[in-house]
């Protein structure tokens, strides 16, 4: 039987480290693909997709951010970012543009290992919810239609009111599937990262609440009067609106 490995394309412009990162990877059973700037990442997604990209932030000609808004705008390849910074504006503002996690060097491989294989089981298994909507029960369902939205969970689409794809993150589509499925029932932060994410939220982290912001401009959803995800002061997140199963 075949085993199939998965892909992740590796953009650092420091040789040493890139090829360091392969050795790595391919250790631990990925199929690794190393670049050192966006010409080369775009070359390389055009003869075949990858599964992740670990992106460096500091990139000669465009960096890690403009690279990971540009490649949110037509796919929702999971994107980890590498970070030499050690403030939280740089990995706020990558989360903000997309990144799905963010490894600050120097680090340990085996944490990263740790970090591709987490969001390449959450990006492959879906958000985890214990409730469908209304109490429904049985298998996932494949979609559902909200306020003239669809969304697709099987071919991880949405669709807005004039049926054009809007691109998601992985994060965004694992946070959007989540709320649907648990439509108007008000989810914590905490149990947002968990099923999210895989692992409870730090005292000060925002990722879920930069998630939420992002989602809500894809939907054209006024953020300073949220009309389809409300914030419910402390205690969390909730989406008010009808859905109905079916894409």
């Amino acid at each position: 039987m075949t085993i199939v490995r998965p892909s992740i394309i590796v953009v650092d412009d420091d040789r040493q480290i890139r090829e360091l990162l392969g050795q790595v990877l391919d250790q631990y059973g990925f199929s690794t693909r190393l670049v050192a700037d966006g010409r080369e990442l775009n070359l390389a997604l055009a003869q075949a997709p990858a599964d992740l990209i670990v992106l460096d932030l500091m990139l000669p000609g465009d960096d890690g951010l403009t690279i990971c808004r540009e490649l949110r705008s037509r796919c929702t390849t999971p994107v980890i970012m590498l970070t030499a910074r050690g403030e939280s504006i740089d990995r706020v503002v990558g989360l903000e543009v997309g990144a799905d996690d963010y490894v600050p060097k120097p680090f340990d491989p085996r944490e990263l290992v740790a970090r591709i294989r987490t969001v390449l089981r959450r990006a492959s298994s879906g958000a985890a919810a214990p409730a469908a909507p209304n109490g429904a029960s049985g298998s996932r369902p494949r979609g559902w239609r909200f306020d003239g939205w669809s969304f697709d969970a099987v071919r991880r689409e949405l669709h807005n009111p004039q049926g054009a794809i809007v691109p998601l993150s992985s994060l965004e589509f694992r946070l959007l599937e989540l709320l649907l499925q648990n439509a108007n029932q008000v989810l914590s932060r905490d149990r947002i990262m968990e099923a999210t994410v895989g692992r409870p939220a730090d005292p000060f982290e925002r990722r879920i609440d930069i998630a939420i912001s992002r989602l809500r401009a894809r939907l054209a959803d006024d953020g300073r009067e949220p009309r389809l995800i409300k914030t419910v002061r402390n205690r969390g997140y909730v989406l008010t609106a009808e859905v109905s199963i079916g894409a």
